[in-house]
């Protein structure tokens, strides 16, 4: 079973990571001020994630596929990794798809 990870960068701003149940990050966030912010983020991808028209595939300048999760208001709420092809890609949607209903939440941030 897939997790959320809820960590601090080194700006302080909060993040996520979605991680398969096999460890590999799947889907990273972007920054959030707020813990509150992040939490909101990870409920946003359970929910768009069920959705295949919120994932936005993608190829960088240097030809790797890769993808967005985008919230109904059209915001980016998460990025993939690069992959090398896009059969790699449409793989880590489906991962995405299938961890990210059902995944728990780890808080790195409580020391």
């Amino acid at each position: 079973m897939g997790k959320f990870i809820i960590s601090k960068r080194t700006n302080v701003d909060y993040q996520f990571n979605l991680k398969a149940g096999n460890g590999q990050v799947i889907l990273t966030s972007q920054g959030y001020s707020s813990k509150s912010g992040c939490e909101n983020g990870i409920e946003s991808v359970r929910i768009n994630s069920k959705d295949d028209s919120k994932f936005e595939r993608k190829t960088s300048s240097n030809e790797k596929s890769y993808f967005n999760l985008k919230a109904g208001n059209g915001q980016i709420i998460g990025t993939s990794q690069m992959y090398e092809s896009e059969n790699g890609m449409e793989n880590g949607i489906e991962s995405v798809k299938n961890n990210a209903p059902i995944a728990s939440v780890e808080d790195e941030t409580q020391g």
